[in-house]
């Protein structure tokens, strides 16, 4: 079964909207992971306005699950990261004014740059993946970083799915291949939902975790959390 992993920065977000500590983050991770998904997710950015480098050292007590966190590897997150020594860290070239991350690296270009980061990290025992667009060139060039994985980023898949599913799903197919074959394990996330979760799971050979979080809090308001997790987690049965 491919794992669920559960961003929550969305919860994050919507406690920063009041102040003060309601939705409790730190309760509401607990509760995810009682629910059933196998990983909690955060992306803490330089402004802090989702999750806060405080919450990421607060979870880093509790989460029993894999952790795993996602940013751009400048000085403060990497200092970050080496503190808290999560079970996995993503690397994402999201800018500091995005809203969301819309890119992969290119990690021909970066290479050099990620094969410093990633050794770092990996002799700190944390493993790591590298967010990569579905390019087979990319994935080749990740594996020369030294990076254990590669997380898929799918919002191009999201977006063709209800026009043509299988015209969508075929580069990252291509890329799982490529993957496979040189040894490199496969994350997928951004925009993955309750109706196109189970067709790319289906179809990409080797997926190994899901890390998925606006989509899923957002049928949690209708459904609520324990249900929503538990849909969720049917799509990825094999």
């Amino acid at each position: 079964m491919t794992k669920l992993s559960v961003n929550i920065n969305k919860i994050a977000t919507l406690r920063n909207a009041r102040g003060g500590h309601l939705p409790n983050v730190i309760q509401i991770a607990k509760d995810i992971e009682s629910y059933g998904a196998q990983g909690i997710t955060v992306h803490p950015r330089p402004d802090e306005r989702h999750i806060r480098y405080s919450d990421v050292y607060e979870l880093s007590q509790t989460v029993k699950s894999e952790f795993n966190i996602e940013g751009n590897p400048n000085k403060n997150f990497i200092d970050l990261v080496l503190n808290v020594k999560p079970t996995q860290v993503t690397l994402v070239p999201d800018g500091n004014n995005v809203i969301t991350s819309n890119q992969g690296w290119d990690t021909e270009k970066n290479v050099d740059f990620l094969k410093e980061i990633i050794s770092e990290f990996k002799t700190n025992g944390i493993r790591t993946s590298i967010f990569v667009d579905p390019v087979v060139k990319m994935v080749e060039y990740a594996k020369k970083t030294g990076s254990d994985r590669i997380e898929l980023y799918t919002e191009n898949y999201a977006i063709g799915f209800s026009k043509n599913n299988l015209g969508a799903i075929s580069p990252y197919k291509l890329s799982a291949q490529k993957a496979n074959e040189l040894k490199l394990g496969i994350n997928a996330g951004h925009d993955l939902d309750s109706k196109n979760l189970k067709f790319f799971n289906k179809n990409i050979p080797g997926l190994l975790e899901v890390s998925i979080g606006h989509a899923l809090i957002s049928d949690a308001l209708y459904y609520g959390l324990e249900k929503t997790i538990k849909t969720y987690l049917d799509q990825l049965i094999r």
